[in-house]
């Protein structure tokens, strides 16, 4: 599982800074896809654009998962065993 959180956290943060970086120069409402304008409301394009920012990242960070060494994989597992910061915390009630 933490393998998930490792590639999807960053991807998300990234997808966000990117999201609100494309939609501070452009304006949903004149976004065209295969020459025709889009339109759907701007809460569906925002919503759209950052899933397809978030998809593009996590490729990103899972090629570059994936591009890791044997070595370095196995030693950010053993370090996040070892240490109980880079883990959920259990919750005691």
């Amino acid at each position: 599982m933490k393998h998930v959180i490792w590639v999807l956290w960053p991807s998300f943060l990234a997808a966000g800074i990117a999201e609100m970086a494309f939609f501070t120069l452009i304006d949903p409402q004149q976004l065209y896809l295969l020459g025709e304008p889009v339109d759907l409301p701007a809460m569906a394009t925002y919503s759209i654009g950052f899933l397809l920012f978030w998809a593009i990242c996590a490729g990103s960070s899972l090629t570059t998962w994936f591009m890791l060494p044997a070595s370095v994989k196995s030693a950010l597992e053993k370090a996040a065993h070892e240490r109980a910061d880079l883990a959920r915390p259990i919750r005691r009630h």
